[in-house]
């Protein structure tokens, strides 16, 4: 019954305003790429849209994040060309192929469905920050640099990132000054209407207001406007009822399960970490499992009604959340637009001008690049910037599960490296403890049967790293309501990129509380960290940083008892933490 209410309650109709916007805008950015998915399989582009709308109504209902969009994305849609091909060979023609290409759709979403099932999802919470950040900046170079011709004011050249290097010496015979001075307009929009009103989108009055501009001034052989590859196609799907009879031969199974593993694996990675952009634009949690689960019926769906399969795509998403998309609604009402569209306003939705999406992506490309992550570069480990670093390159020149896979390994080695080093050098050998089970240290006792009301102390005990970063966040925020909150960094021996940003994010969430939050036994690598990105001294004054619990426990019982607060020892004696 929990998860029933908790299901319900995600279509709250407290944001439809945002969710309405946020659909509409994301579902106009994907209809074309939609199409364009569809096109560059033998299924043709009404394929793509039909896959769309699946997984926009299914995956929206049932998935694990609240403001995912989904539908065909270019690495489902790269493997799916293949299972095309494949099957065309195999039955001798694209129409003798559809039930064991509909087949193999179908089985994939069962597939990642299991995955969910089985609580595979859950180990998302492993991929490091560094990864994360990699991939969140590197798509949005992508995006960035393959709008740079439909910038001005033609055809994106084919082959993504390295296909627009390629071109560039097209530039000069490309150059449109109206398409220019369309998507600079659009652009200017977004970023300046939201000083006006934030109530209606920036994204969507750019436009409304630019389509009709250039709908009322210009002629469509001035301004290049929308290219689904022909006609957007009307009408309902058809019911692939044939793929059934695939299963009936267990020859046919076999033929076909690798490929339904690899959409499934592929698919699930590819939403979850879209599921993860999300999360750190929204400052939610989703729920990997259920994401799954969803991902997986939405693909299921499309196979059913002839659609291609998807996955959680990082660009609608990002438009969805940036327009006001809130809740599940904004998925469903992306996919009410495009079936809408199905149902015959196409050519009402070919008046858009590709300088104006053009715009409207640059301005996403630019919003999700981690500048945070960025800034840090000097001062993280360097084993986080060189994954970092070479995550955001194989992202944008090579492919994006290769990226997130080598940046995985390379994380995995470096921290084992990193580690090493540090039980060798310093002799520290305790492992990470699940802390949730707090167990008082010697030095505590007698204070915490006095005070232990108003006081909490939170122990690290071990490395804190990206396997641990989401548990310790969730941790810090189930502590129940003091007045302080002491973090004993004594036993940490090592800090990385993700524990580091964990730890700001929750003693900036304590803060807000206000909490008073103070750490001792801060020294060594995680002092030198936690300096480096200014959380001490900064969010954490150096009054609140000391050598030893004790000198601490002194300084609260002197906060209890309305004694001065801004007393600090002298540098060099015990009690605080040095100055930069």
């Amino acid at each position: 019954m929990g998860q029933l209410y908790a299901w319900l309650s995600s279509f709250s109709l407290r944001h439809i305003r945002g969710d309405l916007f946020g659909g509409l805008t994301a579902g106009i950015v994907a209809l074309p790429l939609s199409l364009a998915f569809g096109e560059q399989t033998e299924l043709g582009a009404i394929a793509g849209l039909y896959g769309a709308i699946a997984l926009g109504f299914v995956a929206s209902l049932f998935g694990g994040t609240y403001t995912q969009i989904s539908g065909p994305t270019a690495p489902m849609t790269v493997v799916s060309a293949v299972v095309i091909a494949e099957a065309m060979e195999y039955a001798g023609s694209l129409e003798a192929g559809i039930p064991f290409i509909f087949a193999t759709f179908f089985l994939a979403g069962v597939l990642e469905s299991l995955m969910g099932v089985v609580k595979l999802g859950k180990y998302i919470r492993f991929i490091p920050y560094s990864v994360v950040s990699g991939f969140m900046s590197g798509i949005g170079f992508i995006i960035i640099i393959t709008q740079l011709f439909p910038f001005l004011g033609v055809h994106a050249p084919a082959g993504g990132p390295l296909g627009t290097f390629r071109a560039l010496h097209e530039i000069p015979e490309a150059f449109n000054f109206w398409s220019v001075v369309i998507a600079m307009s659009t652009i200017v929009i977004i970023y300046g209407f939201p000083r006006i009103t934030k109530k209606v989108p920036s994204a969507l009055v750019a436009l409304v207001i630019l389509t009709l501009v250039t709908f009322l001034f210009f002629k469509p052989d001035v301004i290049l406007q929308l290219d689904s590859g022909g006609p957007v196609p009307t009408g309902l799907p058809k019911l692939q009822l044939g793929l059934f009879a695939i299963f009936a031969d267990w020859a046919h199974w076999l033929h076909i399960f690798e490929f339904a593993l690899t959409l499934a694996f592929l698919g699930g990675i590819d939403s979850l970490l879209t599921s993860v952009v999300a999360d750190n634009m929204t400052k939610t949690r989703h729920n990997s499992d259920q994401e799954l689960i969803g991902q997986g019926l939405g693909n299921m769906g499309a196979a059913l009604i002839g659609g291609l399969p998807g996955a959680g795509a990082t660009m609608r998403t990002v438009i969805n959340i940036r327009t006001g998309g809130k809740t599940r609604i904004s998925g469903l009402i992306a996919g009410v637009f495009l079936v809408i569209v199905l149902l015959g306003i196409g050519p009402l939705v070919g008046h858009i001008p590709n300088a104006v999406l053009a715009g409207i992506l640059i301005t996403v490309g630019i919003g999700i690049i981690d500048y945070k992550g960025i800034r840090h570069l000097a001062k993280i480990p360097k084993a986080d910037a060189i994954v970092m670093i070479t995550v955001l390159l194989l992202t944008v020149f090579v492919d994006l599960l290769v990226a997130v896979a080598v940046g995985m390994v390379l994380a995995a080695v470096l921290f084992m490296k990193n580690i090493s080093d540090v039980i060798e050098n310093k002799a520290y050998s305790s492992p990470l403890q699940d802390f949730a089970r707090e167990q008082t240290w010697t030095d505590e006792q007698n204070f915490l049967e006095k005070h232990g009301q108003h006081v909490y102390i939170k122990h690290l005990d071990g490395p804190l790293f990206f396997g641990f970063a989401s548990r310790f966040k969730q941790m810090v925020e189930a502590l129940p309501d003091v007045r302080y909150v002491v973090i004993r960094m004594d036993r940490v021996p090592y800090v990385d990129q993700s524990g580091l940003y964990a730890l700001e994010e929750a003693v900036q969430g304590l803060m807000d509380r206000g909490i008073r939050v103070s750490f001792t036994g801060l020294d060594g690598q995680p002092k030198d960290m936690l300096e480096g990105i200014n959380l001490v001294p900064g969010l954490v004054s150096s009054h609140n940083c000391f050598l030893d619990f004790q000198s601490c426990a002194n300084w609260i019982l002197g906060e209890l008892n309305n004694t001065p607060t801004d007393y600090q020892p002298p540098i060099g004696e015990p009690g605080h933490i040095r100055e930069i």
